[in-house]
This record gives C-alpha cells, structure tokens and sequence, in this order.
C-alpha cells in the first residue's frame, strides 16, 4: 500500500498512521510513517556521514600531487596530470553511481555499497603506504625523498586510490538525493526543508574539507602521511557506521528501472511515425497506466517526439488486447522524461565553465599564492591553505542567504508561505556574476604582484613582496558564487528531475565539475601554446614573474561574461516540468514546481 494521496492515512496495528504524500516507504516496502521516519533526524545523520566522508576525501587528494612528487617520485607534470584524470575521474564515477542507483539498487544501497568500496581503498592505501611506500623509514617530507618502488607496490598505490575515486563518485550523487528524499515535498511544513537541505549539504561538505585543509594538510607536509590517510579511512568508517546506524528511520523511493531503455524506446518510438502528423490535440496522446511514478504532463516543446505517444488503429487494437509494443507506443509521462532531460542538458553545459573557474582555486590561486610573501614573521603560511577562506565565507553566506538575504526579497516581491524569493536560476545567474568578479579581483593581485616581485629568482616562492592575503577576496569571492551557483544547480536538478532519475539531475552538478577540470586543462594547454611562440615565456610559465597569469584571469572573466550571457538565453527559454494535478509555472517566472 502506498500513501499517494495528500492526508492519506493507514491503520497500523489498529492505529491510524499518517503516511508521507510522496510516495516514500521505510526500511521493510511499507507507507512511510511521517512521524518516526525521515525529516531532521534522519537528515542530520546524512550530513554528519557527508561531512566525514568528505574529511576522508580531501584528506587524501589535498596532497596527493605532493605525495606522487616526494613519494613516489614523479615530475611536478606528471603528477600534476596524474591529480586530474583522478579527480575527473572520482566526478565521472559519479554517473555509474546515480544510474546504477535509479535502476536498480535504489539510493541507500548505493549509498551503502559505494561507501564500503570507499572505505575499503582508504584502508588498502593506508596499508600499502605504511608498509610499503614510505621507504626507507621518515622518508616523504620536504627534505627526505623516497626510494624506488617495484611495479607490484605501484599497483596496490593506484588501485587503492581509484576504489577511493569508484566509492566517493559513486556515493557522492546519491547522498545528496537521498538526504533530499527525508522531506516530503508535497507536505508545506516539509518543503521548506527539504530546500534548506542542500545548503546544508553543501556547508557540510565544506566543514569536511576544512578540517582536511588544515590539520591533516599539516600532517601529511611534515611526511606523516600514513598517519593522515589512516586518519581518512577512520573517518570514512566512522561515517559509514553512522550511515548504517540510521537504517530504521529514512525514508525510500523505489527503483524505475534502466532509464537508457525508457529513453531509447521513445526515440524509436517516434521515428517509426516520422511520418504521421503531429496531433495538436494532446488528447489524441497515450497516457498509460504506469502508476510506479508521478505522470508527467504534456508539454508542447520537442513536438516531433509526441509521435512516440500517438497511438495508430494498430496500437489501439494491441492495447484493448493489453499487448502494447513498448518500442512502438510510450506513455505521455515517459515521453516526457525524454523532453525533460534535453530541456536540463542547455542548462547544464552553461555550469561548465563556472566550474573551469572554481577549479583555479586548487591550482592556479595556489601557484599564485606561492610566489607571494607567505611569512608573518617566523610563521610560513602554506599557499593551499587559503582555501579555508573560500570555506569560511561559503559558511557566511550560507547564512546570509537563507536568513537575510532571501526574506529581504520574499518581502519585496511580497511572497509568502513557500514560495523563494530569489529563484534557482536567477540564483545560479548570481553565482556567475560573482565569478567574474573572482577573476577580476585575481587579475589586479596579479598585476599588483607582478609589480613587487623580483624578476630574477631560480625558486620563486616568495619571490614578490606583496601579502598572500591579498587574495583573500578572490578566495572569499569563490565561496560567495558557489553558494548561489553550486548549491542552486543541487536544489534546481534534483528539483527539475523526473522521479525516476533524481540521482542522474545530482550527478550533472558532480560532472559538471569533472568537466571543468579538463577543460581547465586544456585551456591552459592552448594559451601556453599560444602565448609561448617567438620565445616569448607564456602566460603560465614556471616563474610567474616572467609570464602574465593576469592576462589569464582576464581571459576566464570574458569567457564567464559570455557564458553568463548564454546562460540567461537558456533560462529564458527553459520550462520546468508538470505533474498530474499541480498547477506549476515556467521555471523562468517562478522557477518552483511542487514536486
């Protein structure tokens, strides 16, 4: 039995029970009691288990480029190269994750699988770095390099640290959700919290990586690094348990099934009737009788897959007969999946270049900081740990965001009860605006730096007398966007995601950033080969003070200023998606649905 209806009510052990209104179960298929399952508790053991998840992570990829270099001996290139297809790499697990989790397993499995695998590698990589990397003993700090290693060590390195990619990008899309999943979006006092959610999520994934930024980042530069990677897997399991502990009180959605099939069949659906006449009736349309999920109504974009849902004298006769060709004849909602999904792809190609930005703060803003004056007397300040600055003010506006700034708005345009003042699009719009900014406020440190720095240096670090905490407001401008780009990409595509594929709408956040990381590369690969002909030392060269890492900035600020203004073109045009019985207007006037 599913609670489907609004106010709808079992009887459990002769009690009435009032169930949730979207659909959700416990733990054993039953109708989710709203009083014992879900909501905050449930939600705030999903961000504790985010929050040590990601300390385990950052922990590890923090430092990775410096443990390949002083560890295993690599060139700053090569492990440079190395630290990017890994990162991508975690992202692009991220879509195995969310389908495997769609159409089979269900979000708490994934979840649980995903994270055993993860802490498995985070165990495997503590125990081959303690044993057999770290040779001979104390090696693996600045000063002390360490020996060579046989293939078969090597190996157990790479396959440990590439478990920990497969369980973190796996499990990172799916938490998300599945944390989103405690709230009925369909119940008023819920909603709300089901928006305040991936704030939430999103603070606690930033407060995991803190502690990593910080206190382990120390660790693991004095060379104790078995240590930190132990601390990691601790964290993970630590995480893990709590996970587990959790089991009785969450909430589910059930499995729809392989969505490449659902989608494949409306494309051949509704090629085989390329030649029947779009009806301009939507009644003419199949509607079906799928009840495993929300119907989806008919829209009048994409009008050439509609043939998909037009039934023929042929099809009607099948289906009097309950013989329906799947291949031949789709449901209205199921064509609509497909519709959906094309409408979001516009969208999230305009995240992409965002991402080429908020990926300069782990490698360009660090080699920046790095040839500025890192010392406040006898105190060195590491040039990655600036990054605490972009966490502290991703926490401030956080804050000021769902406290100050978004009642201000609510109040202006006189909205009340659940309605946002300032809607998702227009919030990732906001995001990209303060990115330019990002890069602007760099590019003047960069020519302010340039000015003070000593042109001739063979090791450059602190080669320029201007602070590091010049950058200070480019790192505290980064935290500002990612609070309304990256927090409203989470709530927009979980949001504007069929229901069969609410992990998929996670997953394009986690890709998008994925992406951005080999773009980055290989913007940086076409401006150095641009700007290094005649000589000439390039934008990015090994001594900055030779090159114009401003010229660089400059560059991604136009590019965002371009992609800002496509991205405001696809808002414009975009249309959220309708459910059987909810009235909801086009996401470019409200952006909301009540899903």
């Amino acid at each position: 039995m599913a609670c489907l209806e609004l106010s709808k009510e079992v009887k459990v052990k002769g009690e009435e029970v009032e169930c949730t209104n979207d659909g959700t179960v416990d733990f054993y298929g039953m109708p989710a009691n709203r009083a014992k399952t879900g909501k905050w508790l449930a939600g705030i053991m999903l961000l504790l288990n985010q929050g040590l998840a990601t300390l385990a992570f950052f922990g590890v990829g923090v430092n990775l480029v410096l443990f390949l270099t002083r560890v295993l001996q690599q060139n700053n290139a090569e492990a440079a190269n190395n630290v990017s297809i890994w990162t991508g790499t975690v992202y692009i697990f991220s879509l195995l994750g969310a389908f495997l989790s769609d159409s089979y397993w269900g979000r708490f499995k994934s979840c649980a699988i995903f994270q055993v695998i993860y802490v498995t590698g985070l165990v495997l990589l503590s125990l081959t770095t303690q044993r057999y990397l770290l040779k001979p003993e104390g090696c693996g700090e600045r000063e002390t390099l360490c020996g060579v290693h046989s293939n078969m060590e090597i190996s157990l390195f790479y396959v440990s640290v590439y478990m920990i990619a497969l369980g973190y990008g796996g499990y990172q899309p799916n938490i998300a959700t599945f944390g989103a999943d405690q709230f009925d979006a369909r119940d008023p006092r819920e909603k709300q919290s089901k928006l305040a959610f991936f704030s939430y999520f999103y603070l606690a994934l930033n407060l995991g990586s803190l502690f990593s930024n910080t206190v382990l980042d120390y660790f693991e530069d004095e060379g104790k690094w078995a240590l930190g990677f132990w601390a990691s897997a601790a964290s993970a399991f630590a995480g893990l348990v709590l996970f587990l502990g959790g089991t009785a009180k969450y909430r589910h959605f059930r499995s729809s099934g392989n969505p490449i099939i659902r989608f494949s069949q409306v494309i051949v659906a509704a090629s085989k009737k390329w030649s029947v006449e779009t009806p301009e009736n939507e009644d003419e349309l199949y509607e079906g009788d799928d009840e495993s999920n929300r119907k989806m109504l008919h829209t009048h974009g994409f009008r050439f897959l509609d043939r998909a849902a037009l039934m023929t004298s042929k099809e009607q006769d099948n289906e009097k007969q309950s013989n329906r060709n799947q291949w031949r004849l789709c449901p209205v909602s199921q064509v609509e999946e497909v519709k959906c999904i094309l409408r979001l792809l516009p969208i999230w190609l305009c995240t992409i270049v965002y991402s080429v930005v908020f990926t300069q703060m782990a490698s360009i803003f660090v080699e920046q900081g790095d040839a500025m004056k890192t010392t406040i007397g006898n105190f060195r300040i590491p040039a990655a740990s600036m990054s605490t600055f972009d966490i502290m003010s991703v926490a401030v506006f956080i804050f000021l965001y769902r406290r100050v700034l978004d009642p201000i708005v609510k109040n202006i345009k006189k909205i009340k009860g659940e309605g946002q003042g300032i809607t998702q699009l227009q919030r990732m719009g906001i995001g990209l605006v303060i990115a330019v900014m990002a890069m602007l406020s760099a590019a003047i440190v960069e020519c302010y730096r340039l000015k003070y720095a000593k042109k001739e240096c063979t090791h450059c670090e602190g080669s320029s007398s201007l602070s590091i905490f010049w950058q200070v407001p480019q790192y505290s401008l980064i935290g500002a966007s990612e609070v309304f780009m990256y927090v409203g990409q989470l709530e927009f595509f979980n949001e504007q995601a069929p229901d069969g594929l609410k992990s998929f709408g996670s997953a394009l956040c986690m890709t998008s950033i994925s992406l951005g990381n080999y773009v980055s590369s290989l913007l940086v690969s076409v401006v150095m080969k641009i700007s290094t002909t005649d000589n000439m030392s390039g934008w990015i060269p090994g001594n900055l003070n030779e090159g114009h890492l401003d010229r660089f900035y400059f560059l991604l600020a136009g590019l965002t200023i371009l992609d800002l203004v496509a991205f405001i073109a696809c808002a414009k045009w975009y249309k959220g998606i309708k459910h059987d019985g909810e009235m909801i207007q086009q996401i470019k006037e409200e952006d909301k649905c009540e899903v």
